[in-house]
């Protein structure tokens, strides 16, 4: 899975050019969260090119690879497990920024050869606006890209250099929310010589928006899924991963870490469901468009309380089983509506994070309560009693979960 950059950049640059100008030139301090995982490789001092734009200068991709997301298969299982063991507390999988490298190791040398820096989107664009020699990466950006040992906050330089690993292209690490620099020029009105803060992971600036208290945790339902709750104070996670462990322990801020059950499969599942719906519409003749499925399903949903359906909704795998496929089992003559598929696959989902973190073990540390938040479970009424059905603690809804008030509230916190 490939993004263009410079089209990343495009509409960076259109989002801040409809911000209002005055709030723009009193800004002192900028914070910036992106997806982790992610590599994307450029050239120093020919990463971007200024240019004047309507509302002040602004800065576009210039001698930049594509971005290679989190969501990238071309690392197999078994290419994974021909690479050198990391000496890391997280396990390496396919989209990891090191495993992508050691790819284009194997596969193709010759691509590396053209750049000299690398990082995720967001250190791109940091290093770009402080017109940074060596890119700078948080903890939490290292660790989502494997080789990185959390608790020396170093890279495993001496295994990677033994494997041929250009380790050169590896970021300088520093703690999340301190200062990677100060902007070199103006940007679109914010003045130049604005505190740019390094940049962070957007998973762990969605959860510090909301996540007021140690006995929340924050479930999440978008794209993909996650439920998370917060380790005790001085919590070191282990020296080596669990490879069959459905849990990882991500770094947050100041030393603390987050257990988080990370599905691939959340909105992503429903919406190949609808797309597979609208597909047999079309073979049958029809025209039906997806966006029309979608409130049609659910209403058919809510008419049924109850499915007997078993479905195990794992259509892309999971991190820890990375070749898991999806199933239906129990399926009854009376039961195969529209209605009681979407019923018992929107509980699947919510069963499948459950099962990843059950609920024991949630009460077990001190949870109470259960901020829902992210846009398949805002726009699914379904999901939501499916979330109240298997979770025995209060959910509350409507909780302003996103990464970008998440790294602004870092910046905050940290002046």
């Amino acid at each position: 899975m490939e993004q263009d950059v410079q089209k990343i950049i495009k509409a960076l640059n259109e989002c801040l050019a409809a911000l209002p100008q005055q709030q723009l030139q009193q800004v002192t301090h900028i914070g910036i969260s992106g997806q982790m995982h992610g590599v994307v490789f450029w050239k120093t001092d020919k990463g971007c090119k200024w240019s004047e734009s309507g509302t002040g200068p602004a800065f576009e991709a210039e001698q930049v690879s594509p971005l290679v997301t989190w969501q990238d298969g071309r690392c197999s299982p078994t290419f994974l497990t021909s690479l050198p063991r990391p000496q890391s507390h997280v396990s390496l999988a396919t989209g990891f920024g090191c495993a992508t490298v050691y790819w284009y190791l194997k596969n193709s040398p010759d691509f590396l050869k053209a750049y000299d820096a690398a990082g995720t989107i967001q250190d791109y664009v940091v290093a770009m606006l402080c017109d940074l020699k060596k890119p700078l990466m948080s903890v939490q950006n290292a660790a989502s890209w494997g080789y990185f040992n959390c608790r020396n906050k170093s890279w495993n330089t001496d295994i990677l250099k033994k494997s041929g690993f250009p380790v050169h292209l590896l970021p300088e690490v520093g703690d999340p929310g301190s200062i990677a620099g100060r902007t070199a020029c103006a940007w679109h009105g914010i003045p130049k010589g604005a505190k740019v803060g390094i940049a962070l992971g957007d998973f762990q600036c969605s959860v510090y928006s909301c996540l007021t208290e140690r006995t929340d945790a924050v479930l999440n339902i978008s794209t993909s899924a996650q439920l998370t709750i917060s380790m005790p104070l001085g919590f070191q996670p282990p020296e080596a991963p669990d490879p069959s462990s459905a849990v990882t322990y991500f770094p947050y801020f100041n030393g603390d870490y987050l257990a988080v059950a990370a599905s691939l499969n959340g909105g992503n599942v429903l919406a190949t469901f609808v797309g597979m719906v609208a597909q047999w519409a079309q073979e049958l003749g029809f025209q039906v468009q997806e966006s029309a499925i979608y409130p049609r399903i659910i209403q058919a949903a809510l008419a049924q309380k109850h499915s007997k359906l078993s479905v195990h909704p794992t259509i892309f795998g999971e991190r820890h089983l990375p070749e898991l496929l999806a199933s239906v089992s129990d399926i009854g003559a009376s039961e195969l509506s529209l209605g009681h598929v979407t019923r018992a696959l929107c509980r699947g989902l919510v069963e499948n994070l459950s099962s990843m973190l059950p609920v024991q073990h949630l009460e077990e540390m001190g949870v109470r309560r259960i901020l829902g938040s992210g846009s398949a479970l805002a726009r699914n009424e379904v999901l939501r009693q499916e979330v109240e059905r298997i979770f025995p603690f209060p959910v509350v809804y409507g909780k302003d979960v996103d990464a970008a008030v998440g790294a602004a509230m870092v910046m905050f916190h940290s002046k």
